[in-house]
């Protein structure tokens, strides 16, 4: 029996041994020795108050970087109560996984008011399927391609969600042609008829000369483009992109603007930063607008850039109030009234507003003046210099407004021109009220030609921007070039497909091609904050975020709000110089 236990006393000796050395080759690989040794005898120098905090923190800086280890992507709402994308981050940090952060996405469908019902129906599945395929997309292949990458790297990140996007798009590709080669073996091939003879040229009028016309032909419209094409789910990697910089940024303790200048200027932090200048939405009178005028989908005034941004809104408020007064109080009676050409009363038409998706009220108005003559009126009595103290921006949506059964634009309802008279409408417009310092979408993308005749009349006045009329993002870096149609800048938006590296470059092309960019919200916004850290981060001109109602846009506001104070605290909040508005892009 002593000899049995003497043996097994020898075997766990030697196991015991065989554990030491494994445990002191474990530690010597990682350095652990040497650390402890260092970290023990500074903290016996410092002899800090707490001293298992101060060794918990010195151990944290010594923790291996956090890696993602899941990305979750959820159905959620969106400030309209319509369905969106929510992505959220979880990384794995001192062996343990933590949710570090969340975003929404808007989608980008535009909100249309009074839509067929069919229509509506139609868009309504678009977008639930839109979403739920993105986060199909997020809880499956993508999170398995991020998993193990450290969210710092942006670069990678969105290199793989670049590789996904293609494979995903050519699924979709292989998909249709398969669809489309079994539609075609199933329908029975039909012999192309031949084609009408062309029609008999017109009979000439008595005493008409020949070759000359009795009357001016207008030049027919160019047709619309295809619309570009969006995958559904794209969604997804624009979010993911976010979500990851995001990430990077909460973990590195910075705000998400810091981390966007950086990956703009190569990761070197410029030495200032500056707050965009505010388009804000104070009055819409759209398609969708109760009364005649369809032109003014946004009336935006811009706060001169002298003023802080909170002094800025703050005015802007107090001329909102004033609206909402305008409003709500019904015009005196009159003892007699002249007839009006819309068979009207001149002088006593009913202002009423609602308040539109965008934040700002719908008003009906009858005439293009009405609106910028109510705001006109409003500075005056705030003793507000219009041109000085604040400019105006409209938001025409002009192709929200084409009647192709007519070929023109129908700027009020029974009111119709064609492209050519849109522009000597613009060239008045901006005389009567020179304090308008920018028209975003005047015309179609189509009409080049009267962009090109706009841009040369108004250039040098007034910033002529692209927004709906611009291809997408991905189509613009995909040409690499901005010049159509002639404008003085572009608004883009971070929707579908778009990475953080993709607004990186496209705001550096428009930077190149000296325009001017401006950062908008979509229709459909959520109460996520991080466009305006977008914004600052990419260094370009405006922002527009919509009116000074509804959550998710005044949640915005308060976010340029923080920044700003951020900035001026450390002493790195820069100076937009507003004299310098026209000097480049008239260039």
């Amino acid at each position: 029996m002593g000899e049995e236990g003497g043996g097994r006393s020898c075997g766990t000796t030697r196991e015991l041994q065989k554990l030491k050395q494994q445990a002191l080759e474990y530690y010597r690989e990682n350095d652990v020795p040497r650390r402890l040794e260092e970290l023990l005898n500074a903290t016996f120098y410092l002899q800090p108050a707490d001293v298992y905090g101060h060794l918990a923190n010195c151990f944290t800086k010594l923790a291996k970087p956090p890696i993602i280890c899941k990305v979750v992507g959820k159905n959620v709402l969106d400030g309209l109560g319509l369905p969106t994308l929510q992505v959220e981050i979880f990384c794995t940090i001192q062996n343990f996984p933590k949710n570090i952060c969340s975003v929404v996405m808007a989608t980008h469908f535009e909100v249309r008011e009074n839509m067929v019902q069919e229509l509506a129906e139609a868009e309504e599945a678009e977008r639930f399927e839109a979403v739920s395929t993105a986060v199909q997309w997020v809880n499956g292949n993508i999170t398995q391609e991020l998993r193990g990458l450290e969210p710092s790297n942006q670069a990678e990140v969105d290199q793989l969600l670049r590789t996904f996007f293609e494979s995903k798009v050519q699924e979709d590709k292989e998909r249709k042609e398969l669809e489309k080669n079994l539609e075609d073996s199933t329908v029975p091939t039909l012999l192309t008829p031949p084609p009408p003879p062309p029609p008999p040229p017109p009979a000439k009028k008595k005493g008409q000369k020949q070759g000359v016309t009795d009357s001016v032909t207008e030049k027919p419209i160019i047709p619309p483009e295809p619309v570009e094409p969006v995958l559904c789910g794209s969604m997804a990697v624009g979010a993911v992109s976010l979500a990851v910089a995001k990430t990077s940024a909460l973990l590195s303790n910075n705000p998400l603007y810091f981390n966007i200048a950086s990956l703009k200027h190569h990761q070197e932090q410029p030495a200032k930063l500056t707050i965009p200048l505010l388009m804000v939405s104070l009055v819409s009178c759209g398609k969708s607008s109760p009364g005649k005028l369809n032109l003014m989908k946004e009336v935006m005034c811009i706060p001169h850039s002298g003023l802080s941004a909170k002094q800025g809104v703050e005015m802007l408020m107090e001329i909102q109030k004033q609206i909402n007064r305008t409003i709500d109080t019904p015009p005196p009676p009159k003892a007699e009234t002249k007839k009006g050409h819309n068979g009207g009363k001149r002088g006593q038409q009913l202002v009423t507003g609602k308040m539109s998706h965008l934040g700002c009220l719908t008003i009906a108005y009858d005439t293009i003046e009405q609106p910028l003559l109510l705001i006109q009126g409003i500075c005056a009595n705030l003793e507000l210099e219009m041109g000085t103290n604040l400019h105006l921006a409209i938001n025409c949506a002009a192709h929200e407004l084409m009647d192709y059964s007519k070929g023109k634009y129908e700027v009020m309802t029974g009111t119709y021109k064609n492209a050519a008279e849109m522009v000597d409408l613009y060239v008045d417009l901006i005389n009567k009220f020179p304090s308008i310092i920018a028209l975003i979408d005047p015309f179609r993308k189509e009409d080049t030609e009267q962009w090109d005749s706009l841009y040369n009349a108004l250039g040098s006045r007034c910033y002529i921007m692209a927004g709906s009329a611009s291809k997408s993002i991905s189509k613009l870096l995909e040409e690499g070039n901005i010049s159509a149609p002639k404008c003085s800048g572009l608004v883009i938006k971070h929707t579908n497909q778009t990475t953080m590296s993709d607004l990186v470059e496209v705001t550096n092309l428009i930077d190149s091609a000296k325009h001017i960019a401006v950062l908008g919200s979509t229709d459909g916004e959520s109460s996520d904050d991080s466009l305006v850290d977008l914004a600052v981060g990419l260094g370009v001109r405006f922002i527009k975020l919509g009116g000074l109602s509804r959550g998710e846009r005044v949640t915005k506001y308060n976010r340029v709000f923080t920044i700003e104070e951020e900035l001026v605290q450390h002493g790195t909040l820069g100076m937009c110089c507003f004299l310098a508005l026209f000097s480049l892009s008239h260039e």
